[in-house]
């Protein structure tokens, strides 16, 4: 059963929320999907790369080449990367589909941010309403919807136009190297060499600027290299810590006789 359950009175009318204080619940989270709005802010933070599934594509923020790692989540949960993706501010709430394919808003119950007590927000004014606050995030959560289907239909006129390739990545593991597989970055020089008239059509359609924000925001897997060099760096060291077993075994300070005076004499 999923945690994701759907916001409703009959649930949560008599419950409490609490607004996300760290980024922990985004940890293991490799690669979250844009939107058209947020797309030249991440791509001046974070790197970005198309997505296949299906036949349809997107534009993704990655924070990992590691399924299940998220380096820009700090061992104390705070977020590093210069912009937080529209996907984790709205926590814990989620959008999607019901059984009949309409759009309604949903809450992680296993968030550990819903409470059965007076201290919090609560979901639902006296009149069955929702509260200001979560009307708040359910209008944000629309209309970032609406943005990422933008996004969608940009990302799949790129691939039609013949710009997006294979994005050969790889990584060095304790095994050897590993190509990571499934992004895809902007052929640059297929851009370049596109007919004037698609050009323009692509242009004056907004998808011209899609292709160039991914083609910046590569210069960020630098970065996102070094975050992995130093997660790999510290977990060696807390393993090579735990290993190391002392050669003897000292007993508690306060039993031992710290009178160096008595030292040498018999």
């Amino acid at each position: 059963m999923s945690s994701i359950q759907p916001v409703a009175r009959s649930r949560h009318g008599k419950l409490k929320w609490h607004r996300y204080t760290d980024f922990t619940f985004a940890a293991n989270t490799t690669v979250a999907p844009l939107a058209a709005a947020e797309v030249a802010k991440a791509a001046l933070a974070l790197p970005l790369a198309f997505v296949e599934s299906n036949g349809d594509w997107t534009l993704v923020a990655l924070f990992g080449l590691v399924q299940g790692q998220n380096y820009y989540v700090a061992d104390n949960g705070q977020w590093i990367a210069a912009y937080v993706p529209a996907l984790f501010r709205a926590y814990p709430f989620r959008i999607g589909p019901n059984e009949a394919g309409e759009m309604i808003l949903g809450i992680d119950e296993a968030s550990g941010l819903i409470v059965d007590g007076v201290e919090g927000e609560s979901f639902f004014e006296e009149t069955g309403e929702p509260s200001p606050a979560v009307q708040q995030v359910w209008d944000f959560l629309q209309e970032t919807t609406k943005s990422e289907a933008i996004l969608a239909r940009a990302c799949k006129e790129l691939y039609s136009a013949g710009v997006i390739e294979p994005w050969p990545i790889s990584i060095q593991e304790e095994a050897g190297t590993k190509e990571v597989a499934g992004l895809s970055r902007i052929n640059e020089a297929a851009l370049n060499g596109l007919e004037d008239n698609v050009f323009n059509q692509l242009r004056r359609a907004g998808v011209i600027g899609v292709a160039y924000a991914q083609l910046l925001s590569m210069g960020n897997l630098a970065d996102l290299g070094k975050l992995a060099q130093a997660r790999a760096q510290a977990e060696a060291a807390e393993r090579a810590r735990a290993e190391v077993k002392p050669m003897i075994a000292l007993p508690d300070d306060s039993t031992i006789d710290w009178d160096w005076s008595k030292v040498g004499k018999t």
